[in-house]
């Protein structure tokens, strides 16, 4: 199940010496979760990336797919460090990977004053499409299949995405599945 996948993720595998905090947990209903935290600095983003990778590899996504929810999760922290926490290294960004049976779920949050999603400039605006940036969220709403910005209240923005799975995860002894 999810957990026996998750736990096979491999600290030794990466330099997960700058991050702030790593912890790992999983129980018996077939759940399991990686949680990194980090000051808000774009050096990080590498790190977190390939963390990314490593547990959509494990979870045989395709390359397409592999691709996409690593550059939903790229941009999300990016949008979390530059305009969630300005760039404040005081400030921290944390990312959750959680997976069950039947889908993988990814939090980004940070310590901003959090924005609202309706007054973005829409990124297929003829007067848009030559900027350089501001296609992130976008990016991320297509090839996500579920998202949702939440403005906490303690304070900070977080962003939740799910990748569906379109196999059940199983232990070692059944095999892996392939997913879409």
């Amino acid at each position: 199940m999810g957990a026996e996948l998750l736990t096979r993720f491999r600290y030794d595998d990466y330099d997960l010496s700058p991050l702030r905090d790593v912890s790992q947990r999983s129980n018996s209903a077939g759940k399991g979760e990686i949680e990194i935290s980090f000051d808000s600095e774009l050096r990080y983003l590498d790190i977190v990336q390939c963390v990314s990778d490593s547990i959509t590899r494990m979870l045989s996504f395709d390359d397409d797919t592999r691709y996409w929810v690593g550059m939903s999760v790229r941009e999300s922290v990016t949008n979390a460090i530059l305009h969630g926490n300005k760039m404040d290294e005081g400030k921290r960004v944390w990312v959750r990977f959680a997976l069950d049976p039947e889908r993988l779920v990814i939090w980004v949050r940070d310590q901003g004053a959090g924005f609202d999603e309706s007054k973005l400039p829409n990124p297929l605006d003829p007067k848009n499409l030559m900027r350089p940036s501001g296609r992130g969220i976008f990016y991320i709403r297509t090839f996500m299949d579920d998202v949702r910005y939440t403005v906490l209240p303690e304070g900070g923005m977080e962003v939740r995405m799910e990748k569906r799975l379109n196999h059940k995860v199983k232990s070692d002894q059944q095999g892996e599945g392939n997913a879409n």
